[in-house]
């Protein structure tokens, strides 16, 4: 398989202080990576170092995306490049409505026909986020993920602030985004994703290729998702 993504020791801060402590992690072409790990382990900012946030700082190491080291490009240029971001707790955008962001994030006409399959159809005249609930986010982040078509998906944690009523709808359109559906049988796309899950609920929709742990700022055990994710459900993530 190709190599689509390649983190070598890296290392960044956010808020003043050293969060990310030497990564290392390679995603390969089509695949879907899952990212466990208690709080304040670092997941969030890795995806955030990834997409080239300014919350975060690359103080050392490397990122290289489809044999291009992006390291220090700026989030608009990794975009173009092909990698996507749903973040956990997106800003509210006041002065720019959904639908003018979903259809300058897209090359289809016809975009914004597509926002009633995210229930989001109502909402592509408001401001983005202001005034929405935890799914609605979620269903608007997913809805411009879609616009963007993105070669790499970072996801942080889909799944989380969704009621039961929304989570089938959120867990069927990030498989949307990963498979090919068109047949009789789904097809794995050639995007690649590294998702972060607490509960691993999102696993219930799509299949993994790989699981890490990440704890204290590094990847500290690799396997099976299914079989991480048992056994933290037992033991935790110990010390």
């Amino acid at each position: 398989m190709a190599e689509m993504l390649k983190i070598d020791n890296l290392h960044a801060d956010a808020g003043g202080r050293e969060i990310l402590r030497g990564v290392d992690l390679t995603v390969e072409k089509g695949e879907t990576c899952v990212l466990f790990g208690p709080n304040g382990s670092g997941k969030s900012t890795l995806l955030s170092a990834i997409m080239g946030y300014s919350t975060c700082r690359i103080t050392e190491g490397s990122i290289i995306f489809k044999g291009q080291d992006i390291t220090h490009l700026g989030v608009d240029e990794r975009a173009r490049l092909g990698i996507g971001m749903m973040m956990q707790r997106p800003p509210n955008i006041f002065g720019v409505k959904l639908g003018d962001l979903v259809k300058a994030a897209s090359r289809n006409p016809g975009i914004l026909d597509e926002a009633d399959n995210f229930k989001m159809g109502n909402f592509l005249e408001r401001d983005i986020n202001v005034g929405f609930s935890g799914g609605e986010i979620k269903r608007s982040e997913l809805l411009q993920l879609t616009a963007q078509s993105p070669e790499f998906l970072l996801l942080d944690e889909p799944e989380s602030g969704v009621d039961l009523e929304n989570i089938d709808l959120i867990g069927e359109k990030v498989k949307s985004l990963l498979y090919d559906e068109s047949g009789p049988v789904s097809v794995q796309k050639d995007v690649s994703s590294l998702i972060i899950t607490h509960t691993g609920q999102i696993l219930d929709y799509i299949g993994a290729d790989h699981g890490y742990i990440m704890k204290n700022g590094k990847i500290q055990f690799c396997g099976k998702p299914l079989d991480l994710l048992r056994d933290i459900r037992q033991n935790g993530y110990g010390e």
